[in-house]
C-alpha cells in the first residue's frame, strides 16, 4: 500500500506545482525572457533576430533598425504613460519599462540617482525631488576600454505627453539597441535614457541635470575611454536628419556622423546645437553630437502626441545610428 500512497501524493503535488505555475503566469504581466527581443503588450511581437556565431556574430547594418519598435515605443511613453516631468511618479513608471526592455535585451541595467531642485519649467512650478538615469551596457563591458554612449533624454516638461520630445528619441535608441542586440559594432555601446534633461530654470544651469551627474560620475579613464556621444533629441519630425555640432570650428566627431549619413543614404543638416544631452560631454573633453532639433508645432505642449511623429524620420535617424555603429 506503501507506494500507492506516494504515487497518489505525487500527483497531488503535481497537479499543485501546475496550479501555481499558472496562478504566477496570469499575475505576472512581464515575466523574464531568455530571448534578446522587445516583446511585450506594448509592443508589436518582434521578429527572430539572426542567429550567428557567438565567435563571430554579424556586423550591425543601417537595414537592421525597425521603426516598427520605435513608434510603439513613442505610442507607450507618449500615448499611455504621458507627461513625465522628471522627479514624478509617471517619470518612474516610464523609467522602469525603459529598464526592462533593456534587460529583454541582454544588457545590465543601472538606475542612476539624479537630484534635481525646484524651479519652474516652461511655465509650470515643480518641486525639488529625484530622478534616475537609466544606463545600459553590454555584456562583459569595461569602462575603462574604448566604447560609445548612445543616449535620449526621457522626461518631457509637466504639460506635455512628449511624443517628438523625446520619446521619438527613446524609440529610435531601444530599436537601436535591438538591432545590436545579437550583431557586432565597431566598439561596445552603453546607451543612457537620461533623466531631468528639461529645464527647471532660465539659465543654461537649470537643465541637463542627467547628463551632468553622468557625466560627473566618470573617473578619468572612464572619461578617455568614451570615442563618441550621440544624443537623439527630437527625432521624428522632419525630412532630414539635423547633425548638432556643440564645437566651434573643426568637430571630427560630426564629420564622422555627417560621414555616416552619406554611407547609410540619409539626408541631413549640419547646425550648430548645445542644447541637449551632448553637450555635457562636449564640456568635459568628450565627442559628443546631437541628431535631431526639427522646429515643429507641438513643442512643449499638450499637442505633442504620437500623431505628431513621422515613422520615416524615426527610420532615417535609425539608419544613421546603425551606420555610425557599424563595424568598419
Amino acid at each position: 500500500m506503501a507506494p500507492a500512497r506516494i504515487s497518489a501524493m505525487g500527483w497531488v503535488l503535481a497537479a499543485s506545482l501546475a496550479l501555481a505555475l499558472v496562478a504566477c503566469t496570469a499575475g505576472d504581466p512581464e515575466p523574464p525572457r531568455p530571448s534578446a527581443q522587445v516583446s511585450d503588450p506594448t509592443e508589436p511581437p518582434s521578429e527572430a533576430l539572426p542567429t550567428t556565431s557567438p565567435e563571430r556574430p554579424a556586423g550591425v547594418k543601417p537595414a537592421d533598425f525597425r521603426p516598427v519598435i520605435a513608434l510603439a515605443a513613442v505610442r507607450h511613453l507618449a500615448g499611455t504613460i504621458g507627461p513625465r516631468e522628471a522627479s514624478g511618479p509617471a517619470y518612474e513608471r516610464a523609467a522602469g519599462w525603459v529598464g526592462r526592455r533593456f534587460e529583454r535585451l541582454g544588457l545590465t541595467v543601472q538606475h542612476q540617482r539624479v537630484d534635481v531642485p525646484a524651479g519652474t519649467s516652461w511655465g509650470v512650478a515643480v518641486p525639488a525631488g529625484r530622478s534616475v538615469n537609466v544606463i545600459a551596457v553590454p555584456p562583459g563591458f569595461v569602462a575603462d576600454q574604448p566604447h560609445l554612449v548612445v543616449g535620449a533624454h526621457l522626461d518631457t516638461v509637466p504639460q506635455a505627453p512628449g511624443a517628438e520630445d523625446n520619446a521619438s528619441g527613446i524609440g529610435v535608441m531601444l530599436a537601436v539597441a535591438e538591432a545590436t542586440a545579437l550583431r557586432r559594432t565597431r566598439l561596445p555601446v552603453v546607451f543612457v535614457a537620461f533623466g531631468a534633461e528639461e529645464p527647471r530654470g532660465e539659465t543654461d544651469a537649470d537643465h541637463h541635470y542627467g547628463s551632468r551627474t553622468y557625466v560627473r560620475s566618470l573617473p578619468a579613464g572612464e572619461r578617455a575611454a568614451i570615442k563618441g556621444m550621440l544624443s537623439l533629441d527630437r527625432v521624428g519630425v522632419g525630412g532630414v536628419v539635423s547633425v548638432g555640432s556643440a564645437r566651434d570650428g573643426l568637430d571630427r566627431a560630426a564629420d564622422q556622423v555627417e560621414q555616416a549619413a552619406e554611407a547609410a543614404g540619409v539626408p541631413f543638416v549640419r547646425e550648430d546645437n548645445r542644447s541637449s544631452d551632448h553637450w555635457q560631454f562636449v564640456l568635459a573633453g568628450m565627442p559628443g553630437v546631437r541628431l535631431g532639433s526639427t522646429p515643429y508645432a507641438g513643442y512643449h505642449s499638450p499637442q505633442d502626441v504620437p500623431e505628431v511623429i513621422e515613422p520615416d524620420q524615426l527610420e532615417r535617424t535609425g539608419r544613421l545610428v546603425l551606420a555610425w555603429l557599424r563595424p568598419g
